[in-house]
């Protein structure tokens, strides 16, 4: 069975729908010890193949559009961050803080980007500077486990690198095997005509590729966007180039870092509500919403009464995808977690590594892979509910069961000083992938999503505007 296949296969879908999915390959692209390349390839195929699956269906047509996934596409759009340049600027993508460091036994991940993330980890230490010395030496002093233990007991973000071995004996690693790739629930039946009635009365005329239009299979769906960082935004950014409007909702504080916003924000727009005093407001929203993507740890919405159960009681037929670091179960259940951390915790950095220290996989593969599965998932969902049993969806997704998935498979031949850790090379060129345009942010240069099937979207109809300007309420 082909990665493609298994990653659809694990989305419910028909498997013989996979024959219409062409692959044109490229050496020299996501090069890494572990298959990398066919991860990311699969995961981009299914979602192309549940965007063009839904398009048949919406459109009336006879077979399901062709899909075809080139791999330079899919490696430019891996590393998108790299590529974005924002008014000739390129970002950067990681903070002094947010690096590996020596310890005493081993080796520790820390990420700092945000800065509540790196005063709690600075706190944790007991450094009143942020100074990379002064840390260094701090964890010096510790253990791996000390140290993930503290940080992580002060809110912030620390994991002790491990080997395969070591995850493989951690009670956590023992939950996550135990799961799906995509882990599915049903919840109540849509209401009334639902999906044909409700959606289908927002969209407009051209669905059907008439008048140059391309086929938008998400057209009239409404997403609520309750995600940070990359997976969850990969996810809806995707669900952005296929028609939907998503509404990117954040807190007002902390602030999103402006870089990440304009890689991920294309297609989206975003808007700041303080659930605290803001409830009616987001209730308005859920009223007339199909599908809620949340990204932050497991619970951490509970809260506000935004578990997947709450939400799809409130809203019968809701399609809800919930996207964790670790997955919403087993003692890291409740645990925040980046793609970083979960390399190095899995034992992907120590496979990655040079036998000095470990290294990292050359795109945050496990972030952008389990994006575009959680994309594919909602879209999978829409076309069960819609033209099947009519019932609502709850998927879960976590990094650390894709992080299983890419271990499974074992590893390749790739030299080793192609594998220390350094962005992998690129060839070919990544330019025919790339593209520019204006925005509220200024001049973007941006690389093209790689979701394409016949017929379908080259681009986001809109850029990324300004964090947190718009309205929080539907178009």
């Amino acid at each position: 069975m082909t990665d493609t296949a298994v990653a659809w296969e694990a989305l419910g879908g028909d498997p013989g729908l996979v024959a219409g999915v062409s692959v044109t390959g490229r050496e020299g692209v996501l090069v890494s010890r572990l298959p990398v390349r066919r991860l990311a390839r699969a995961c981009v195929g299914a979602c192309a193949l549940a965007a063009a699956e839904l398009t048949a269906r919406r459109a009336g047509l006879a077979g399901v559009p062709a899909v075809h996934v080139d791999d330079g596409a899919v490696a430019a759009a891996f590393v998108s961050e790299r590529h974005l340049l924002v008014g000739g600027r390129a970002p950067v993508s990681f903070a002094p803080l947010s690096r590996f460091w020596r310890t005493r036994d081993g080796w520790v991940r820390t990420h700092a980007n945000y800065p509540h993330h790196r005063a709690r980890l600075l706190r944790a230490l007991d450094v009143s500077s942020d100074s990379p010395d002064a840390v260094a030496a701090a964890l010096a002093e510790r253990s791996s486990l000390e140290a993930e233990e503290a940080v992580y007991g002060a809110g912030g973000l620390a994991v002790a690198s491990r080997t395969r071995e070591e995850w493989a004996g951690h009670a956590q690693a023992a939950e996550v095997g135990r799961r799906a790739l995509v882990e599915w629930g049903r919840t109540g039946v849509w209401e009334g005509d639902g999906f044909r009635g409700e959606v289908h009365a927002r969209v407009g005329g051209g669905f059907d590729g008439r008048d140059g239009l391309p086929l938008l299979p998400a057209a009239g769906l409404r997403v609520l966007d309750l995600t940070r960082v990359i997976a969850g935004p990969v996810a809806t950014r995707t669900l952005a180039l296929l028609g939907a409007d998503v509404l990117r909702v954040d807190a007002p504080e902390p602030a999103e870092l402006a870089d990440q916003h304009a890689d991920t924000g294309f297609g989206k727009r975003s808007a700041r509500l303080d659930l605290r005093v803001g409830g009616e407001v987001f209730e308005e929203l859920l009223a007339s919403a199909d599908v809620v993507v949340t990204g932050y740890r497991p619970r951490a919405l509970d809260r506000f009464g935004l578990s997947p159960e709450a939400l799809a009681e409130r809203r019968p037929g809701l399609i809800v995808a919930q996207l964790s670091a670790w997955g919403a179960y087993g003692p890291w259940g409740e645990r925040r977690g980046f793609d970083s951390l979960v390399q190095a915790a899995t034992g992907i950095a120590d496979t990655e590594g040079d036998g000095e220290r470990p290294g990292a996989l050359p795109a945050q593969a496990l972030d952008h892979g389990t994006g575009y599965l959680l994309a594919a998932g909602v879209l999978r969902a829409v076309t069960e509910r819609t033209y099947g049993d009519g019932q609502g969806r709850v998927l879960r997704l976590a990094l650390a069961r894709t992080a299983a998935w890419l271990l499974a498979d074992g590893t390749t031949d790739a030299p080793a000083h192609e594998t220390s850790g350094a962005p992998a090379r690129e060839t070919p060129d990544p330019a025919p992938w790339l593209t520019e345009r204006d925005s509220p942010l200024g001049r973007l240069r941006y690389a093209r999503s790689p979701v394409t099937f016949e017929g379908g979207p080259v681009d986001w109809a809109r850029p990324p505007g300004r964090w947190g300007q718009d309205a929080a309420r539907w178009a």
